[in-house]
């Protein structure tokens, strides 16, 4: 249990006419977020602020399967991943997979005795997990053409296309109709 040295009030909006306002505690010199609703202990703001989302009554990202409701996207994408088997991270050592990188770390720690040295601060690389089929790459190139041919109805197209492309569309050498081919045909 935390012992309350001092307190000072953090109050969030959470888009339902109410604010929910947590504290933050010091014990030991180190400083603790606490959430008021549930109690939950987080050791930075940011965690908390993210956290206090969960409480909210409005969910702005329902999944498509079950309707259950999400604030946030990435906890989205992974509750979808217990609906499609997609499990993307696989264990080198014993082919086993899994749907978060934070779960295969923790296997190759418990299981397999194998450390990941990251410095501070240090941007693990970032994969391209295809979403209706599991596919991965670690270039969004190789990702943008597989969505592409593979799954041209899919939404991540229009994602992909207009946080990569729209930027600079010449550098990548790929236009509309390269996305849309269907729609090439109405223009002509």
């Amino acid at each position: 249990m935390l012992l309350l040295v001092s307190e000072r009030s953090l109050c969030l909006y959470l888009h339902t006419d109410v604010f929910l306002c947590s504290q933050a505690r010091e014990s030991s010199g180190s400083s603790e977020f606490l959430c008021s609703v549930c109690h939950k202990e987080f050791p930075l703001q940011r965690m908390l602020t993210r956290h206090l989302k969960c409480h909210s009554l409005i969910k702005r990202h329902p999944c498509r399967y079950c309707g259950k409701g999400f604030n946030d996207t990435f906890d989205l994408k992974r509750h979808m991943r217990t609906h499609t088997g997609i499990r993307p991270y696989r264990c080198d050592l014993c082919e086993k997979a899994f749907t978060q990188r934070c779960s295969l770390e923790s296997h190759l720690r418990k299981i397999h005795g194998v450390r990941q040295q990251y410095a501070y601060r240090q941007r693990r690389s970032k994969i391209f997990v295809c979403e209706d089929c599991g596919f991965t790459s670690s270039r969004p190139d190789e990702y943008f053409l597989h969505v592409r041919q593979t799954h041209p109805g899919s939404p991540a197209l229009r994602r992909y296309y207009r946080k990569h492309l729209l930027e600079s569309p010449s550098q990548h050498g790929i236009g509309p109709f390269m996305l849309y081919p269907a729609a090439a045909g109405l223009y002509m």
